[in-house]
């Protein structure tokens, strides 16, 4: 069964969108609301997810006996071992800075003599 185009809605948008007045105004901006919604939709999905990621990587920690992460538990799931919160990050947030500096000393290295361009030595 055939089904004829909606002619008349058709045209009614139309004329709604060449008519500059109130309704036409209000359609190009619902219509332009929505395409930048569907646009930016995966950013802010990636974004979210983003966090999200960053919020779960925070909260798990590592079982120094067998390495199965885990979020909040005070004994390893897999393995019955103590679970210890200094596994989850080795960075010391007391620590001051003057004190965790590093010294470093030059050394000098005996290195081949550099060939020569041609090849030649």
């Amino acid at each position: 069964m055939n089904r004829s185009l909606p002619w008349g809605w058709i045209l009614l948008a139309g004329l709604l969108l060449l008519i500059p007045g109130p309704a036409g105004r209000l359609l190009l901006d619902i219509l332009g609301g929505l395409t930048l919604t569907l646009l930016l939709l995966p950013l802010l999905l990636g974004a979210a997810a983003l966090i999200g990621w960053r919020l779960l990587s925070r909260r798990l920690v590592t079982c120094s006996a067998c390495g199965a992460p885990s979020i909040g538990m005070s004994q390893c799931p897999s393995c019955g071992a103590p679970m210890s919160a200094s596994g989850a990050s080795n960075v010391d947030g007391d620590v001051d800075a003057s004190s965790a500096t590093i010294t470093v000393d030059a050394v000098a290295v005996d290195r081949p003599p550099a060939a020569d361009p041609d090849g030649r030595s």
